[in-house]
């Protein structure tokens, strides 16, 4: 029988531009020290970790844990792009719901180079080659940064079938601000309006600079716990996984012709379905979530795709505000991947942290109210897609 797990302790550090940014060994330290210690529990008595990032050498994950201790358990290091950090939280929590193990911890850093994201060898084929030949099918070549070729495009292609004004995606960037300006671990918390946004320079398609995430360095990590080891080590037991689901592509993203899907529509779109078929609950259930927005344009389409707005109407989801405080549902409370950061290993845990802050009611000028679920949503292209809903246990 499937143990129920619960995470009992997250933290993190203060995200930061790769220029203020400490090495990622001591980053790793501090946010396991902070989730250990929001735990309240020794790390001698974690039986596994899975630690994840993607610019490092091998066994990185071993050189930041080898500073909280030397206990000897697996440590098992991750790589997944965007999604690196959910991903290493999905082998946690399924390492324990298997009832392989009763205490893991997951642990995501990041230490991101000044620039756009690119390729980390070549002399070898890079695995987004299939998805660059189909890019460039739809959409020709340009000099544009990869990342923004690919979600500027799938942008455009939205806009080409639904419509969009010039600017709705700005606004997302301007809801971003305002909810990291309430957030002391986001490094850009300074407003910023449409028309700055707007006038900021373009990189490709629909996209402008500000409608676009930074290259950040951080680090996030959580002790997830089975129900009995809780109840034996006197650890809370407040906040659990209710369902998670991870996917990768299908052919469609090769053979649609359809730049939403190279970005990883249909990914998110089974993934979401499949974890409120596994717990019973509806988008019309929740009431926040913090969503995949390296680009405004997958703000846009995460919405649809996750079911919190029916496809075609995410612009007036945007417009009537549904998408923070006072609508339906607040959309990244921490300020997302535009303005919290997006230090690629750490995101998926520091979205995770977040929740569990809103769920426990400790989000301070973040929280939002009557939260008793919350959506979490990870993507990264190459490509894999993780989605998390978390429950309120009384």
């Amino acid at each position: 029988m499937s143990q129920r797990v619960h995470v009992a302790g997250v933290g993190m550090v203060p995200f930061a531009t790769p220029r203020t940014s400490e090495p990622y060994d001591v980053m790793g330290e501090k946010a396991t020290r902070a989730a250990l210690g929001d735990a309240g529990i020794d790390y001698e008595r974690v039986q596994q970790a899975y630690v994840g990032y993607v610019y490092g050498d091998s066994t990185c994950g071993q050189a930041a844990l080898y500073r909280v201790g030397q206990s000897g358990i697996p440590v098992i290091n991750v790589t997944n792009n965007c999604s690196t950090g959910s991903s290493a939280l999905f082998l946690a929590r399924q390492a324990i719901e298997s009832g392989a193990v009763d205490c893991v911890l997951a642990l995501g850093f990041e230490q991101m180079r000044r620039g756009a994201l690119g390729m980390g060898w070549q002399d070898r084929p890079s695995p987004l080659v299939r998805f660059d030949e189909v890019a460039h099918a739809i959409q020709g070549e340009s000099d544009a940064p990869f990342a923004a070729q690919y979600f500027g495009g799938a942008g455009a292609a939205y806009a080409a079938e639904y419509g969009l004004a010039d600017d709705t995606l700005a606004k997302i960037s301007v809801k971003a601000r305002a909810h990291a300006a309430n957030n002391p671990y986001a490094v850009f918390r300074d407003p910023v309006t449409v028309e700055q946004t707007l006038a900021s320079p373009r990189i490709f398609g629909p996209l402008t600079r500000l409608q676009c995430c930074p290259p950040t360095c951080g680090a996030a990590a959580a002790v997830l716990c089975s129900e009995d080891f809780a109840r034996d080590h006197g650890l809370r037991t407040d906040v659990a996984i209710k369902a998670q689901a991870m996917t990768t592509d299908t052919p469609s993203t090769f053979t649609d012709a359809d730049m939403r899907k190279v970005v990883g529509y249909d990914m998110t779109k089974a993934a979401a379905r499949q974890v409120y078929e596994k717990s019973g609950a509806s988008p019309e259930d929740i009431r926040v979530v913090e969503l995949h927005d390296c680009f405004t344009t997958n703000e846009l389409l995460s919405y649809e795709a996750l079911g919190l707005t029916p496809e075609g109407t995410a612009e007036k989801f945007i417009l009537d505000g549904d998408n923070t405080y006072g609508g339906r549902v607040v959309t990244n409370p921490s300020g997302g991947l535009l303005s919290k950061g997006h230090p690629l290993g750490a995101t998926g845990l520091a979205q995770c942290a977040e929740l569990v802050w809103q769920l426990r009611g400790q989000a301070d000028a973040r929280q939002v109210e009557n939260v008793n679920l919350a959506l979490q949503h990870n993507i990264g292209l190459g490509g894999a897609a993780v989605v998390t809903l978390y429950e309120k246990v009384s």
